[in-house]
Order: structure tokens, then C-alpha cells, then sequence
């Protein structure tokens, strides 16, 4: 996956409460295993009307939020199933990074998995980033993983706490089979020593 260090872009406002995963992409997306193409289907019911136009009150809709990377969002974000495809949508539109009060756990754990950075704050202190974002096309955060800073668009500095193996993963982007294959050597030696003390583990 690819590393994640540094992230400026715009950050959108969505303050809503209990965004679950069927909102974030609804179930008739999942037929697919692929990575790509979700993003077209990211919060669909609200980005879009039943004639399939945009709906201009929604937030990712707005000309200044179209390109936005960054989500602000309420509390209990990506709660109900543990569709891994929620992230995907999310990485396919383009957001890296959603700010929130807190998070469903499986959709927690699934974000550092596909190269997305979680980062959960106190409310009052996600209350004080959602009104930075609500500054329309000046509503550029950086986020600096190495330095676990958010940086707002006054110059503000926030700073967050990330597990340092997920830190670590995600600044080198490594997901779980660039974690096993960094241990490739270790695997074939391993295999090298079977096949010669146990061989007929490899008959075939």
C-alpha cells in the first residue's frame, strides 16, 4: 500500500454521529473484491438523489470539498458491519485521514490496513478542527505522521497518538503481505531446512 507521511489537503466537515459502514458504502456495492472503483459509491445516499444527480447540500458535493482528503467527522465512526470495502471507498475517492471523537473497532483496525490514518481526539478538540474545516477551500490540514501533528489552516498545531507498529506500518506501507515479505529469507531458510530434515512433509 502506499506509505503515508505527510498529508495536506482539504479536510471536509461531516459532522454526523454513528456513520456506519451501509452509509459509507451501502451493500450494493459489495459485489465486487476489487479495491477499485467504490469510490463512485462513497456515501451514495447522501451525495446523490434517487435520480442519481448530486445533491448540493452534501458536504463532498460542495465545489471547495470535491477534492477533499481529509474527513472531520462525529463520534462512532464506521460502526455496524465489518465490511472491509468501507475503507476502500473512502481510499478510492481520495480521503487518507478521518479525524474523529472515536471508532467502531473493525473499521479502525481495517483503515491501517489499506493505508488510511485514523485519528481519534476529544470531542472538544474535534469540535475546534470541524470549525477550521467548515473555512471552505482554506480548510487545508497537514498531517504529519512522523511527527503525530495536525496542523490547521490559523497554524494551529494539534498533535495524536498512533500505536507505534501501525505507525511504523503505515509510514513504509507495509499491509500484512508487505509485513510477511519482509520475512521472505527467513521463509525460504525455514523451507530449506524442512525439505532436507523432514522430507516427506514435500513428497509429491
Amino acid at each position: 500500500m502506499d506509505k503515508f507521511t505527510i498529508l495536506t489537503g482539504v479536510a471536509a466537515p461531516l459532522p454526523i454521529q454513528n456513520i456506519d459502514t451501509d452509509m459509507i458504502i451501502p451493500a450494493r456495492y459489495l459485489k465486487t473484491i476489487k479495491r477499485t472503483g467504490l469510490g463512485s459509491g462513497l456515501f451514495s445516499s447522501l451525495r446523490f438523489n434517487e435520480d442519481g444527480s448530486d445533491r448540493a447540500d452534501f458536504i463532498l458535493n460542495q465545489p471547495a470539498y470535491r477534492k477533499a482528503s481529509i474527513l472531520v467527522a462525529g463520534d462512532n465512526f464506521g460502526c455496524g458491519s465489518s465490511r472491509e470495502h468501507a475503507p476502500w471507498a473512502l481510499l478510492d475517492y481520495g480521503i487518507r485521514c478521518v479525524i474523529a471523537p472515536s471508532f467502531a473497532d473493525i473499521f479502525f483496525n481495517n483503515c491501517f490496513k489499506n493505508g488510511i490514518l485514523p485519528i481519534a481526539l476529544p470531542q472538544d478538540v474535534v469540535d475546534r478542527l470541524m470549525g477550521e474545516a467548515e473555512k471552505g477551500a482554506n480548510a487545508t490540514f497537514t498531517v504529519d505522521l512522523e511527527k503525530q501533528t495536525i496542523t490547521t489552516p490559523d497554524g494551529e498545531s494539534v498533535g495524536f497518538d498512533v500505536e507505534p507498529f501501525r505507525r511504523h506500518c503505515l509510514l513504509n506501507g507495509l499491509d500484512d503481505i508487505g509485513l510477511t515479505l519482509q520475512q521472505v529469507s527467513a521463509i525460504d531458510a525455514f523451507e530449506a531446512q524442512q525439505q532436507t530434515g523432514q522430507p516427506w512433509r514435500w513428497a509429491r
